[in-house]
């Protein structure tokens, strides 16, 4: 390529004049060989330069000389680095404050340890990121401050939900760190002014006290003051421990026990009546041969690819862990073969189960897996969970129904858990849970429920629409037989008809009547569509369907912690571990 083709100025080969259709040279144009972009030429080549630093990063090329490809008159476009677009530019204030923001709302969200803005590999990373390789890292104190206001602005907007809610419910319990240190998590739970069901938390706080009941009470009344809620709550929920159920009779609020333990520890009470012990220790002697060691691990890997199987590992079952004994029944049942195979292949003193004892596990599996369904079903924090607890136990009575094909050890074991299940269902809260199934359009029908119980329930509601039942009273004694007519939508009638009905009589009728909601709609749509019909008894439902059924939101909430109290954070401050949590907790769910 020769002078008169190129402009002047300009790199040998980076821009040429455009060339006619006759040959000749257009010198008011130019053509870039690099990306063929034609650009305008006043004999400055200013503007040939901007194109060249802009889009193909070589400026101050002239200094450092053509490239060899180019030289040979080849044209290679190069990607550029964002450093390299950005280069001797510094990060602006602004920039500069916003990734710092954006630093420390990772750190919480993520539980983070805070030690990682002295990350040295971090701080490369976003000197790259930003083009500037002066940049660095802001220092532990400036994280723990923006982490400190930004839990202050956070908690103002959850202040505001709290002031504008007209009654809340609680949750709470009690984690260990491994520091040995104790603290008490506590979730609020309430429906808004749009019918929309809220759920966070509160407070992880650290307790050095004992846990009697009077001071785990003061501890809820604590957190309680702290927000301003001491008049709102309407149920606090916990799990059935002693301490936790005298607290719950000295504080002024409706107590409500987890029904997810109650359930789980029926299973516990049943397994050992149902004369499964021996296929169960069996398994976990199984299981434990191959998870604590990873050549054993590995071979049974292999032994489930060589069948066409997912290669997934076996679970053992841990006392504590809901669900967990299912979960390791239906492992060793789906890789029975390989396990078979395996063991044959090595040396070992295990007791395998027998054929007959497989199948006692198979029938076991098909009784857990209706009680697991129950547990997740009543765990969630995202829905209406209180008015599906009644219906749920009367699935549980049904599945556990004895048929003349059971086995011994079934019946043992459906006798045992029925029973175990009874009375414990005695000790939550069964008026609460009456209303609630009530004020629920999907069980409103209330089916759950022997007719004798019914007509009470309705009685209660119709005291607490006319404000004369400030305390729930007892409705009588359960009933486990099962309602064989499907509903009764006119139940107007009265003994004494000649008693002339309040409006607010009139209201109740008017919701028992309504047709029922399906079982897939969300009864606080059907609410927010039926609020400005049923008045104070919307108010009503606000109260009774915000409750939570189980402690696992809370229980959640200790996952959290267990990432940031950890053997190499053991010495986060109390402060900085309940605004970390709550921070995370509020974050994810805004997600």
């Amino acid at each position: 390529m020769d002078g008169a083709t190129k402009p002047s100025g300009l790199l040998q080969g980076k821009c040429i004049f455009k060339k006619l259709p006759n040959g000749n040279l257009d010198k008011t144009k130019v053509v870039c060989t690099l990306c063929n972009a034609q650009l305008v030429y006043c004999r400055s080549s200013s503007s040939l330069r901007y194109h060249l630093n802009a889009k193909h990063s070589i400026a101050n090329a002239e200094d450092a000389g053509p490239s060899t490809d180019v030289a040979q008159g080849k044209s290679r476009v190069r990607q550029t680095t964002l450093f390299e677009c950005n280069r001797g530019k510094p990060v602006s204030t602004a920039l500069s404050a916003k990734l710092t923001n954006l630093l420390a709302q990772w750190i919480a969200t993520s539980c983070r340890p805070i030690s990682v803005v002295e990350d040295d590999g971090l701080e490369l990373v976003l000197q790259a990121a930003t083009g500037d390789p002066s940049y660095k890292l802001p220092a532990r104190r400036t994280i723990m401050r923006k982490i400190h206001d930004q839990h202050a602005a956070e908690k103002a907007a959850k202040d505001e939900k709290m002031v504008e809610a007209t009654c809340v419910a609680l949750t709470g319990d009690h984690w260990t760190s491994v520091n040995n240190d104790n603290y008490l998590g506590v979730t609020v739970h309430l429906i808004d002014s749009s019918w929309e069901l809220l759920s966070f938390a509160l407070g992880v706080m650290k307790t050095e006290e004992r846990h009697f009941a009077e001071a785990c009470a003061r501890q809820f009344l604590d957190v309680a003051n702290q927000w301003g809620i001491t008049d709102k709550i309407s149920t606090i929920g916990t799990d059935s421990a002693p301490n936790m159920v005298a607290a719950g009779r000295i504080l002024p609020f409706e107590h409500f026990p987890c029904v997810a333990h109650l359930v789980q520890r029926a299973i516990v009470m049943s397994l050992r009546e149902g004369g499964f012990d021996g296929a169960l220790a069996k398994c976990r002697k199984l299981v434990g041969h191959f998870k604590h060691s990873p050549a054993n691990s590995d071979e049974l890997n292999a032994q489930q690819a060589s069948l066409g199987q997912d290669q997934e590992q076996l679970v053992q079952d841990v006392p504590t862990r809901w669900n967990s004994t299912l979960q390791m029944i239906n492992r060793v049942r789906r890789n029975r073969d390989a396990l078979h195979t395996t063991l044959s292949q090595q040396k070992h003193n295990l007791a395998l189960p027998t054929n007959a004892e497989y199948e006692k596990l198979a029938k076991l599996e098909k009784l857990l897996e209706p009680c697991r369904y129950i547990t997740e079903l009543l765990g969630g924090d995202k829905y209406v969970s209180c008015s599906v607890v009644l219906p749920a136990l009367r699935h549980l009575q049904h599945a556990m129904k004895t048929s003349d094909d059971d086995p011994a050890y079934i019946v043992q074991f459906k006798a045992a858990f029925t029973k175990d299940l009874s009375q414990r269902r005695e000790k939550i809260n069964l008026e609460w849970l009456k209303v609630a199934t009530a004020l629920d359009p999907r069980f409103k029908e209330l089916k759950c429920l022997p007719r004798a119980e019914r007509e009470p329930v309705w009685e209660k509601l119709r005291e607490l629409v006319n404000g004369e039942a400030p305390a729930l009273q007892p409705l009588g004694v359960e009933n486990p037989e099962p309602p064989k007519k499907k509903t009764a939508l006119l139940l107007m009638g009265s003994d004494s008809e000649s008693e002339e009905e309040t409006p607010e009589d009139n209201t109740v009728e008017r919701y028992k009547v309504e047709p029922s909601a399906s079982l897939d709609q969300c009864p606080l749509k059907w609410w927010s569509e039926h609020a400005a019909v049923y008045g104070k008894m919307a108010d009503i439902a606000h109260k009774y369907l915000g409750t939570p059924a189980t402690t696992v939101p809370c229980e959640r909430l200790f996952s959290l912690v267990g990432h940031i109290v950890q053997k190499r954070r053991s010495n986060v401050s109390p402060e900085n571990v309940n605004k970390l949590v709550c921070l995370s907790d509020w974050w994810k769910k805004e997600k």
